[in-house]
């Protein structure tokens, strides 16, 4: 199953989608930002899918592979494609296409796409594909950039209650099929 939602206008505005290279300065942003992820964030659910994806699939179309291969958020096109984990993956050349169906897991966001940030704090909020971040050669996707700066600033420790969040979330899907 695939959660399919379009990403808010406001999520594709410049500012807002392009990756952030330098960490931020220390801000308690995340006091007004984990609010606001919460107030999008659902549960798991058996109607829920454990895959994120919009009208132009996982990543919002974006090429998984790009982001390893040119560091960069880059739209795969509509005719370079594969079905993997139930959604559509698009790809920027069939270079990309083939390095991702040799190594889905290598490639393909950590949460089913779902925001990390979100996920550490137990909901499933979608993505935008301009704020990422790799660590430890694992893609994070989030919903804004400020998001992206948040999450760097104890990944670690994020990622250990996020992967807690989300075999909670997969157990629960699971639990629903049966």
């Amino acid at each position: 199953m695939v959660i399919s939602t379009a990403i808010p206008n406001f999520m594709k505005d410049g500012y807002l989608s392009s990756h952030y290279d330098e960490p931020g300065p220390p801000m308690n942003i995340h006091k007004f930002l984990v609010p606001a992820l919460l107030l999008f964030a659902g549960t798991a659910g058996a109607e829920e899918a454990l895959q994120y994806a919009t009208a132009n699939g996982a990543i919002d179309g974006y090429d998984p592979v790009a982001y390893f291969t040119d560091g960069a958020a880059k739209p795969g096109s509509p005719n370079i494609t594969t079905e993997w984990n139930g959604a559509t993956w698009r790809f920027t050349s069939l270079e990309n296409r083939k390095a991702f169906t040799e190594n889905p897991e290598k490639y393909a966001p950590q949460y089913g796409g779902f925001c990390a940030l979100g996920m550490a704090h137990g909901g499933d909020v979608p993505t935008n594909p301009g704020a990422w971040t790799i660590w430890k050669d694992k893609l994070y996707l989030n919903m804004i950039k400020e998001v992206s700066i948040t999450w760097r600033y104890n990944p670690d420790k994020l990622i250990d209650r996020a992967d807690l969040k989300w075999a909670a979330m997969n157990a629960a899907n699971a639990d629903a099929e049966d």
